[in-house]
């Protein structure tokens, strides 16, 4: 305890050093001035931001990874992550519509439609998280029995996985609150909601786990409750800051009063940005059970393992990307076109290179980060594997995020959803399933498929970027 007592007073001071740093980032216009400096002030709170986010999956495989069922434990959290990502893209997809908006109406000095904008997208996100959870809550495990989970591996984790969808609510706040904060070009509030929320996950974990004093040990189930109400802590801190901070968004009780034509016009631009990231996600649950149904539970864990990993280090990538959405929408609001091009550009150029490294990073250390997570050596040779094969594409993963963000900053949400409905549908899907049963390749089928399908991907947004579409957008 003493040694986490240490650690966190750390993450305080840094995160207040961070904060000192970036504290005239509020006031700071994003459609004027040095555009290498803008993406400093929004990017640099983003990847930590994201850094934060994936540290979650990371901090909870760790923790299970080391019990003595870590087998069944590992496959539970992978599992239930592969199904948070329907959540995650439920969440993301309002976000982008809510931070195209904001940054929208923010760009054309409308700060009181903006903060409306992001209140009437939190009233929808509610809603439509009480129509998942519920019904994700009571059909758990049949959940879990659909996606490939051992039948030993549902009686052991299955409370893992309904704790998890029972606080899923928090998930869509976080992820939503976090996007008017980036609409608002005040990226440091959401990172150190997110920081706040790790924090309290990583103090929680070990103790609801392994036991401390009068609390006894819980097992895979005080892992979900830590991850839940980590989060939930970092949610009232975005709401204190939401209400009562003093930004450029002033919130009012009367803002929560049902604005149909704000909520259409909400809907129709969300639409298609959750359509994208659901059509992603349910990739991934059919590529995870395509390794869970032909590998086994040692192969799932595997994979399960390098995903987590993998995504632990794409996410902040993501969250650079995240700095190009911001300012293609405030520049194409106060009609700088030629400026938006320009943060496209550099956010690419400095996002390729971040991915060019860690790159290197996964494929010749593969080794010592699974290691770190697992000493199981049968789910550390399939995760390396996994984790060498699908970090060769990563250099075009971080071109084609910050393009993806490009089209949904500019509010032209519809382009990356047919991109992925092809990339990910037509192409990926029976491409991975081609190599694992024609080729007769396995799991490993599924590991080529991922970054042959991402490389694909990007080049088609490279396409469509060039035609300029996106910069004739309205909203």
């Amino acid at each position: 305890m003493l040694y986490l007592t240490r650690s966190v007073k750390s993450i305080r001071g840094t995160l207040d050093r961070l904060s000192e740093v970036l504290k005239k980032a509020e006031s700071f216009d994003f459609t004027s001035g040095s555009i290498k400096k803008a993406i400093i002030i929004l990017s640099v709170p983003m990847v930590l931001e994201m850094v934060m986010e994936s540290v979650f999956a990371l901090v909870d495989l760790y923790f299970v990874g080391h019990l003595v069922e870590s087998n069944h434990a590992i496959q539970i959290v992978g599992l239930t992550e592969s199904l948070f990502a329907i959540i995650y893209s439920i969440a993301i997809g309002i976000s982008i519509a809510t931070t195209a908006i904001v940054a929208r109406r923010i760009g054309e000095k409308e700060a009181t439609e903006a903060a409306k904008s992001g209140v009437q997208a939190i009233v929808i996100a509610i809603l439509i998280n009480l129509l998942i959870s519920i019904p994700g809550f009571i059909y758990a495990k049949e959940i879990l029995q659909l996606m490939g989970a051992s039948a030993s591996s549902i009686v052991y984790g299955a409370i893992y996985t309904r704790i998890m969808i029972a606080g899923s609510v928090v998930v869509m706040l976080i992820f939503l609150i976090n996007g008017i904060f980036r609409g608002a070009g005040n990226a440091i509030i959401a990172m150190k909601s997110l920081w706040i929320a790790n924090i309290s996950n990583i103090i929680l974990c070990p103790i609801l786990i392994n036991g401390f004093l009068f609390i006894p040990p819980m097992g895979i189930m005080g892992a979900a409750i830590a991850t839940t109400a980590g989060r939930a802590i970092g949610v009232v801190y975005q709401c204190y800051f939401l209400f009562y901070g003093k930004g450029i968004l002033k919130i009012k009780g009367s803002y929560f009063i049902p604005d149909l034509k704000l909520i259409q016009a909400i809907i129709k631009l969300a639409t298609p940005g959750v359509l994208q990231y659901v059509i992603a996600s349910c990739s991934w649950i059919f590529l995870a059970n395509l390794v869970a149904t032909t590998g086994g539970a040692y192969a799932s864990s595997g994979y399960q393992t390098a995903i987590r990993i993998m995504m632990f280090f794409i996410l902040p990538a993501w969250g650079l990307s995240n700095a190009a959405a911001t300012l293609v929408g405030q520049n194409l609001g106060a009609k700088k076109v030629d400026r938006a091009e320009k943060s496209v550009y550099k956010t690419a150029k400095y996002n390729m290179l971040f991915m060019g490294f860690i790159m290197l990073i996964c494929f010749f250390s593969a080794h010592y980060l699974i290691s770190f997570f697992t000493d199981d050596a049968e789910i550390v040779k399939i995760a390396v594997n996994a984790l060498q094969i699908m970090s060769i594409g990563f250099i075009f993963y971080g071109l084609g995020m910050v393009l993806n963000n490009t089209f949904n900053g500019a509010g032209d949400t519809w382009t990356p959803t047919w991109i992925n409905i092809f990339g990910f549908w037509i192409f990926q899907i029976p491409f991975a399933y081609l190599l694992v049963h024609y080729y007769k390749l396995g799991p490993v089928g599924v590991f080529i498929a991922i970054p042959v399908a991402e490389t694909l991907i990007t080049v088609l947004s490279v396409i469509v970027y060039r035609r300029g579409n996106w910069k004739r957008i309205a909203i």
